[in-house]
């Protein structure tokens, strides 16, 4: 896989070291377990797969080499390159202006941007009508556009099944900028609706089965289906694609459910189920699978507690918390400064994001067995601050330091 120019603040050598023996001991990806810091007075786990993922480093890379390659010129980004605060914030420093939030609310207005200007499209992507406005404008966007290459699969596979007749499902968080992305570009090609999660999808499953009225759909999903879609014909062919960063569990049992409520409704055989549902495979990426699989396999681990790190906006981040806090206590941070003492840290809810002081959230009868995993938009480099701050508080400093001899 194609190596990135990274910023060496976002880099660590404790998890580089990590990374680079776990590759080299398992050069087919098929050992999930974490791998062990064992620190004598505290043992951490770190999760088989963690971190920045291809489509981040590409997106970071190409903004860093944007700025360095064009001093004086004015720099925007459509909305976050990516949710992390510490990357984001660090653009900004560096003169990049962002037009929009993380939910398409204009900051600065197109009007103002010139052809003479750059614009930097995020790794979600962003819509049709946006890279219209901004072609309109004469302003290139080819060599500035960080979309994530397993966002543009999804658009890719949607075309594919629109083509074939079928209409699309989307399984995202419709305000994120990827779902909205990819509605975008589903829509353009055959009727498209969003879902967010099973609830929505029963929902949905009720107007292909004729239980609900077609008219109270329009109202239902306002705001979340393409123009002219229509309820009785729409619904008769469809095909589930997601945004790539939704658990995979969750986009499998919506995709299996619309499929078994088809093959019910239409009296259709396993053979003949394409007839009305598109075979879709799996749109989820690879480092969103990977991540949240040695999640899965790290809670097999007796421990005290898990640390998901990331930014609070951060959807597979979020996903990562979600499946933690189904095993043990589970607190979510985006830095180490979260972590107040070795009695308190302020973690952040991952459905309200809203953040509260948390008290006693090490165990102090006995060695603290922490799991750690970050999400795919957090540098490796905060990873190891908040490792090293935990070992800081059992005096364990010169351990890491060990460790990373052993690695190399």
């Amino acid at each position: 896989m194609k190596q990135f120019n990274v910023p060496n603040i976002y880099r660590s050598s404790l998890i580089s070291a990590v990374k680079q023996k776990r590759r080299i001991d398992d050069k087919l990806k098929k050992d999930f377990s974490p791998t062990l810091l064992d620190l004598g007075s505290i043992k951490i786990y770190l999760a088989r797969h963690f971190g920045f993922c291809y489509g981040v480093e590409n997106a970071i890379e190409i903004a860093f080499n944007t700025i360095d390659e064009n001093p004086g010129k004015r720099i925007f980004l459509l909305s976050e390159m990516i949710h992390n605060p510490q990357v984001n914030s660090d653009l900004k420093e560096r003169g990049v202006q962002f037009l929009q939030d993380t939910y398409g609310k204009q900051i600065i207005p197109f009007e103002t941007i010139t052809k003479d200007d750059i614009v930097l499209i995020p790794a979600f992507g962003t819509t049709l009508d946006i890279e219209k406005m901004l072609k309109e404008k004469g302003i290139h966007t080819e060599k500035h556009n960080t979309t994530c290459p397993f966002v543009e699969k999804v658009w890719n596979r949607s075309e594919q099944i629109a083509e074939k007749g079928y209409s699309i499902v989307v399984h995202g968080k419709p305000k994120h900028e990827e779902t909205r992305a990819t509605f975008s570009h589903a829509s353009s090609h055959t009727a498209t609706v969003v879902v967010n999660d099973m609830k929505e999808t029963i929902e949905l499953a009720k107007y292909i089965t004729g239980e609900k009225s077609a008219e109270t759909f329009y109202s239902e999903f306002k705001g979340r289906y393409s123009e002219g879609f229509d309820v009785a014909k729409d619904l008769q062919r469809i095909g589930v694609v997601n945004q790539t960063t939704q658990l995979a569990s969750d986009t499998q049992k919506i995709s299996d459910y619309l499929k078994e409520v088809i093959k019910q409704h239409y009296h259709l055989t396993e053979e003949d189920i394409g007839e009305h549902f598109a075979d879709t495979r799996d749109t989820l990426c690879y480092a969103t699978y990977d991540n949240q699989t040695a999640v899965s396999a790290m809670l097999n681990t007796d421990a005290d507690l898990a640390i998901v790190i990331g930014g609070y906006n951060s959807s597979n981040t979020s996903h990562l918390v979600e499946l933690c806090e189904k095993k043990l206590p589970t607190y979510f941070i985006d830095s180490a400064e979260r972590i107040i003492n070795q009695q308190e840290l302020i973690h952040c809810d991952w459905r309200t994001k809203e953040q509260s002081h948390v008290q006693h959230f090490l165990p102090e009868n006995n060695i603290p067995k922490v799991l750690i995993t970050s999400g795919a938009s957090c540098p490796d480099a905060l990873v190891e601050t908040v490792i090293r701050k935990l070992a800081a508080y059992y005096n364990a400093e010169k351990e890491i330091e060990v460790l990373i001899g052993s690695f190399n």
